[in-house]
């Protein structure tokens, strides 16, 4: 791979074990011990140092009980853009393989996914959906200006973003053939 993104904050994972671990209860040897890891590498990425793989956090989200996304996801803001390229991204050991987390589903969501077209012209205004709701955006093709009245951003092939879906808010593509995924998450 020769397009690897940069590495995810050791900072996010620190932190993330560490809340983790408080929530679950559980000593720095007992959580090494069931996660099949050496203490000291657990240790380490509690005091946000190494270099955890995908193998090693998973092992440690299957012991903690919390999917994976846990242990990764950066506290977000109220609109969040990932341009293509960045966001947290792990590697694994065993193969040209990189992970990037885009957005968890938190305890209790539904989501609903739509494939978009959208052609320069017009402005789809969005009335407020239910209360609660966040729309996550991935451009597939094209480019779009989307988001919250005043927090509209640009995006381009790759880029995602997401926002409340509960505040007036609208998409206008602003070149031909524009495409994205939409994810309406009601909770």
């Amino acid at each position: 791979m020769s397009d690897v993104p940069p590495r995810l904050p050791l900072g996010w994972i620190a932190a993330a074990l560490r809340r983790e671990r408080t929530r679950a209860g559980l000593s720095l040897s007992e959580l090494a011990k069931r996660a099949g890891i050496a203490k000291s590498t657990l240790s380490q990425l509690e005091a946000a140092s190494g270099n955890p793989s995908v193998e090693t956090l998973w092992a440690l989200g299957v012991a903690l009980g919390v999917p994976f996304s846990a242990l990764v996801e950066p506290p977000t803001p109220s609109v969040q853009v990932i341009r293509a390229g960045q966001g947290p991204t792990v590697a694994s050991e065993k193969a040209e393989y990189a992970a990037t987390l885009l957005s968890a589903s938190p305890p209790g969501a539904r989501r609903d996914i739509y494939h978009l077209r959208a052609e320069p012209g017009a402005v789809r205004e969005s009335e407020p959906h239910i209360p609660g709701s966040v729309e996550h955006l991935i451009v597939s093709t094209g480019r779009v200006k989307a988001g919250p009245a005043g927090e509209e951003a640009e995006l381009a092939p790759g880029d995602y973003m997401s926002y409340r879906g509960d505040v007036a808010h609208s998409y206008e593509a602003l070149a031909p053939g524009t495409t994205f995924v939409l994810v309406m998450q009601h909770i």
